[in-house]
Order: structure tokens, then sequence, then C-alpha cells
């Protein structure tokens, strides 16, 4: 039988072909995801170190900072307690003294006292001593009222105990009797 096709003599296009350059596509695109995926797991992997090396540094330095504060803690009156030690050392020499006379011990004791002052004002303690001044309820705890026409109403007319301030804040109000107006 004869071919009465005038194109029989041009070859059919081969379905295997268009198929292997899909293929041929296919793995061309499977190889290019396939290294942005390595890619991105090697990012993965690093971002994973760099947060896990991240975190160990921020764990060590707070374990640093809480054993510094622990330290500074429990050195923190080594200042105070080092200049008191004088103030140790002459109550102790007063004490050892042999004597019957009261002067000598009452000037040891002022010369403590004043040794002792000056420590404490040296580690931020100022004395509060409200005599002659205004009642201040933030400073002063009035004990009782005087009726009294020598001093203004409200003024301190006697301290009963001396307060404290220490660094700007108040340790120890002064307990005082204030003045009041007679008849009031």
């Amino acid at each position: 039988m004869e071919d009465t096709k005038p194109n029989a003599s041009r070859q059919a296009p081969d379905p295997d072909h268009n198929q292997h350059d899909g293929n041929e596509e296919s793995m061309a695109e499977l190889e290019q995801l396939t290294a942005q995926l390595a890619e991105a797991e090697r990012n993965v992997a690093e971002l994973r170190e760099t947060m896990l090396r991240e975190r160990a540094d921020i764990e060590n330095q707070r374990r640093r900072l809480q054993r510094e504060l622990e330290q500074a803690r429990r050195f923190a009156n080594e200042r105070l307690l080092s200049d008191l030690l004088p103030v140790c050392d002459s109550l102790e020499h007063g004490l050892a003294a042999e004597s019957s006379e009261a002067a000598p011990l009452r000037e040891g004791m002022q010369l403590t006292l004043k040794s002792l002052q000056k420590v404490t004002e040296s580690n931020g303690l100022k004395t509060l001593d409200p005599l002659h001044q205004p009642f201040d309820p933030e400073q002063h705890q009035a004990m009782n009222m005087i009726e009294t026409d020598q001093h203004a109403p409200d003024t301190v007319v006697a301290v009963m105990q001396k307060g404290y301030i220490l660094n700007d804040r108040l340790l120890r109000p002064a307990l005082v009797a204030v003045s009041k107006a007679p008849g009031s």
C-alpha cells in the first residue's frame, strides 16, 4: 500500500521528546529547589547555632551578675564596719582603763562619740535635731503638746530623741514636743 499523504515522509513528533524536555525542566527546577532548600537549611542551622550561643552568653552573664550582686550584698557594709573599728577600739580602751574619776571617762566618751558621729556622717547619716523649728510631720513624730506663749504654735519646743536621715531618706523620725497656743 502506498502512502498517499503528502507529509508522510516527515516524521511525526516524538511524544517522548516533549516529555523529555519537560523532564529536563522539572529536573532543573528540582535541582534548583533542592539547592535552595539546602541553603535555607544551612541558614537555619547557622541561626540556631548563633541563637544557642547568644542564649548561653546571656545565661552566663546573668549568672555572673547574680554572683556580683550577691558579693555586693555580702560586703556592702565593709567600708562602714572598717570605719567603726576605731570607735570600738576606743570604747574597749576606755573600759579597760582603771580610774575612779568620772572626768577622764566622760572626756573619753565624748571623743568616742565624736569619732562615731564622724563615721556616720561620712557614710551619709545626718542628725535631725529640730529644736525651735516648725513641726514637720514628714520628719518629726509629736509625742505631746505643750501650751506656751513663748513659742509660735506648732514649733518644736523639746526633742526627746533625735531623728536621722540617711542619704536624703528618713531613717528615724525625731520624737518631739510641740507647742500650742494657751487655751486651744
